[in-house]
């Protein structure tokens, strides 16, 4: 099992090639953030396939979700749940 640290207080985050965010949210144990060019980055426990990335693989490192990209669609809108990730094409 990944081990995912869980901190209670803001940190900085390092994107790939330093996109700018528009929007971010937060689950139980996961974040999403959207770039002002509509690519979602997600990381944290994705036991639940929360993060999108096509497994249950967690993660401490923010990964763009590439099926989206893949697909051609813009990402609008993010929401987070407990256990869930909602986004708005």
């Amino acid at each position: 099992a990944a081990f995912i640290s869980i901190q209670a207080f803001p940190a900085l985050l390092d994107l790939p090639q330093e996109p700018e965010v528009s929007a971010v949210s937060c689950g139980s144990r996961h974040t999403a953030a959207v770039t002002r060019g509509g690519e979602l980055y997600t990381w944290g426990w994705g036991k639940y396939g929360q993060l999108g990335h096509g497994n249950s693989s967690s993660s401490d490192r923010a990964r763009r979700v590439e099926h989206l990209v893949a697909e051609g669609l813009r990402v609008e809108e993010v929401v987070c749940g407990p256990w869930t990730t909602y986004v708005r094409v």
